[in-house]
Formats: structure tokens, C-alpha cells, sequence
């Protein structure tokens, strides 16, 4: 598990290209100091496990299905990444929790100066937009981010200075692919609450099966302060 503090920026050394899959080797310091082969690192937000480490040197695989989702494919050598550690069972908890499993890919839109923050609008699909809410959490590239504003098609963070001089985000132009990972917590709601959705007042589901409710359903979590 990860919590989107990003640790340090490292650099795409060399990627090696398999049918459908690749190796990367990454420079890098700070994470590397304790790690073992075996160990995860977070590589702009995609967790991957380090194959072989050497000095300042780490390789990891990346797989089929890892390329689909994220935007690994995209990068070339001497591409900045975020890397982070995975977190120790002492660490702080500095961001929210981030598995490390991206759920999809997002386009930047625009960066909008405001004063001494830059806004960051980004485009992304339906599936994902899903789960962010105003004032939420979103891993974006590895980032644990505030979301401050969403809609039908896109969402906004804004950056402070720290952050845009600790991570990559801003290094690109409106066009740039990010990784984004939704805050589990909704996910798991969401499934949690499925089979409840179809049930009518006589017990039973849409489907006609028996409910198995126990007085758990959306008017209850709204009048208790969940939702």
C-alpha cells in the first residue's frame, strides 16, 4: 500500500520491449535505500515490484494489462516518473490510501495559473468520474490529490509550489497522459451496496430472488450521515 506522498522523481534509463510487455530500468536514490529485490515502488503511481536493484539502479516488469491501464507505454528514456516506496507499518499516513492499481488513464486539459497555485483540469471517462466527488481523494500519477471541483467530463485539482516541484505533473502540456487511481473506499461501498439496490418492499429483489437485507440501504446511510 501507498499513500501518494511522492518520495522522489527518477528517470527512465532504458525500457526493453517485449510482444505485448516491457522491462523498465529506472535511476533513482532516495527509494532505493532499504528496498530489496522483491520489494513494490510505486513508478508514477503504478505499483510494480523491483526485479533486480544495483547501486542507483532499479529494473522492474511491466505487464500486458498494466500497459493497458496506465500510461507506462508512453514513456521513453530520460522520462521523469514519481516513484514512492511502498508504506512501513510505523510510516505516517501523509496522503490516502492508494493500492498502487490504476483504474485508467486521464488527458490534462488545461493549467491555469491562480495566484501562487496552478489549476489542473483533466479529461477522463465516465468509469472514472464515477467515483470522484468535490473535496474527495484521487491518485493522479501517483499523487494523493484533493479534488476541487468535478463534472461529466473532466475534474480540477489545484497545485501548491511543494507539489509541483516534488512531482512530475506539471511537466507536461495540456495532452499529457496521467495515470488515475479512484479512492477504494467508494469502490468497495459501491459493491458492498449492490445487491440492495434492486430490493422492493416486499423483500425481494428486482430479480425476483429473496432479499437479504438487514435493514441496511441507501435512506438508511443518508439519514445517518454516510452519504
Amino acid at each position: 500500500m501507498f499513500t501518494g506522498i511522492v518520495e522522489e522523481i527518477g528517470t527512465i534509463r532504458k525500457i526493453d520491449k517485449g510482444v505485448s510487455s516491457c522491462s523498465i530500468t529506472v535511476q533513482a536514490d532516495k527509494v532505493l535505500q532499504g528496498s530489496q529485490v522483491g520489494d513494490s515502488i510505486a513508478v508514477n503511481g503504478v505499483c510494480l515490484t523491483a526485479t533486480s536493484i544495483s547501486g542507483n539502479i532499479f529494473t522492474a516488469d511491466v505487464m500486458p494489462e498494466t500497459l493497458r491501464r496506465s500510461g507506462l507505454g508512453q514513456l521513453t528514456g530520460g522520462s521523469r516518473v514519481n516513484l514512492e516506496r511502498a508504506m512501513a507499518a510505523g510510516g505516517r499516513f501523509g496522503g490516502h490510501i492508494v493500492s498502487g492499481h490504476i483504474d485508467g488513464t486521464g488527458t490534462i486539459r488545461e493549467l491555469k495559473r491562480e495566484d501562487n497555485a496552478v489549476w489542473v483540469t483533466i479529461d477522463c471517462s465516465p468509469k472514472i468520474l464515477r467515483y470522484i466527488i468535490e473535496k474527495g481523494s484521487i491518485a493522479i500519477d501517483g499523487i494523493s490529490l484533493t479534488v476541487a471541483y468535478v463534472d461529466d467530463t473532466c475534474f480540477k485539482v489545484s497545485i501548491i509550489p511543494h507539489t509541483a516541484g516534488e512531482t512530475t505533473l506539471l511537466d507536461g502540456k495540456p495532452g499529457k497522459v496521467v495515470n488515475l487511481e479512484n479512492d477504494v473506499v467508494g469502490k468497495y461501498v459501491e459493491k458492498l451496496l449492490a445487491p440492495y439496490k434492486g430490493d422492493d418492499v416486499d423483500g425481494k429483489l428486482s430479480n425476483g430472488k429473496a432479499s437479504n437485507r438487514s435493514g441496511l440501504d441507501m435512506k438508511f446511510l443518508a439519514e445517518n450521515g454516510f452519504m
